[in-house]
């Protein structure tokens, strides 16, 4: 099982292993699902059946069906007054999910639009799975959940990362992860492959890819994509207001302060600590690749890119004066 199943499982598991409770039929709310109409010929069948129903997935916030729409509606025909419910007490999100999968697993199945629309607003609230793991939960293929998400890139939120089918997150391009990788290597080249990867965001085979290509002399990113100088960035540090990070000054060189953090392994062990590591080395230029950025950039770039260099540079400032106030000694 891949944790993605297992998150799954584990989510509609939890209700699984609660009792099941009856409720007034009349409590519930219609489900948000991606089927259409009920199938009245289906209910029919259900209606005719001797016996109990396996209890109905109920959202327990909202008191929504998640699964069992057919089932309550039977039940209702057979004059019913309450029904068995087992209680999600996940987010909406993820109670659509849940509902897709179990549409897709069993009962009647879903058409092949359904199953897009299903995959559609999954998109939308989790955008950072892969289309693999979107593609299991709704019964398509992960090219055709991939041709969904280019589709609607306006209205799916951009996530850098995708969470596979086995739980582990890596970089929509390798591109940066790469860059990271060769930089980490120059500082700490005594670290492992495995722990260079978990900090670059890529997996261990990129990176022995990354120190067979630096090793070779070539550049850690393959021919035929962006080289680091064409990535967006930043403007110049001398278009940013002084005063952003006037007050904390430092005169252990960049790069040398930088190497320094990343050989800390009280950082490495931790994610908010590896976080600001990548994030530190991906802004880690020169003075000569800022100008080329800086001298390249299109005039009507120029006012929002400024805006964002500002607030990029106000928020390191923030982040130095709360390590200042939080480190001893500090006043």
């Amino acid at each position: 099982m891949t944790s993605r199943e297992a998150w799954l499982d584990g989510h509609g598991g939890a209700a699984a292993k609660e009792p099941p409770t009856k409720i007034p039929v009349g409590s519930l709310l219609p489900a948000d699902s991606a089927r259409g109409a009920l199938d009245d010929k289906h209910v029919q069948m259900l209606t005719a059946l001797e016996g109990d129903f396996e209890p109905v997935l109920v959202h327990r916030p909202t008191l929504r069906v998640i699964d069992g729409m057919h089932r309550l509606s039977a039940e209702v025909l057979r004059g019913r007054q309450e029904i068995a419910v087992r209680f999600f007490d996940g987010s909406e999100a993820d109670a659509y999910v849940l509902s897709a999968r179990a549409n897709v697993r069993h009962g009647l199945p879903l058409t092949l639009d359904e199953r897009r629309t299903a995959a559609s607003r999954i998109l939308r609230s989790h955008p950072h799975w892969s289309d693999r793991s979107i593609a299991e939960c709704v019964g398509l293929s992960g090219k055709t959940v991939g041709r969904l998400r280019r589709c609607a890139t306006e209205e799916i939120p951009q996530s850098p990362t995708r969470t596979g089918r086995d739980g582990t997150v890596r970089p929509v391009s390798s591109e940066q992860g790469r860059l990271l990788a060769a930089r980490l290597m120059a500082a700490d080249p005594g670290a492992s492959l495995r722990e260079l990867a978990r900090l670059a965001g890529v997996s261990t085979a990129t990176v022995r890819d990354v120190r067979d290509r630096v090793l070779r002399g070539d550049d850690p990113v393959p021919a035929g994509r962006p080289a680091a100088g064409e990535e967006p960035a930043p403007l110049t540090p001398a278009r940013v207001p002084q005063s952003a990070g006037a007050a904390y000054r430092c005169d252990v060189p960049a790069t040398d302060t930088v190497r320094r953090l990343v050989k800390d392994p009280s950082l490495k062990g931790s994610e908010p600590g590896r976080l600001l590591l990548r994030t530190l080395l991906a802004t880690e230029l020169s003075e000569q690749q800022w100008r080329e950025i800086a001298a390249a950039l299109p005039d009507h770039c120029a006012p929002l890119v400024r805006a964002a260099a500002a607030r990029r540079a106000a928020d390191w400032a923030a982040l130095a004066g709360a390590v200042s106030r939080g480190a001893p000694g500090a006043a």
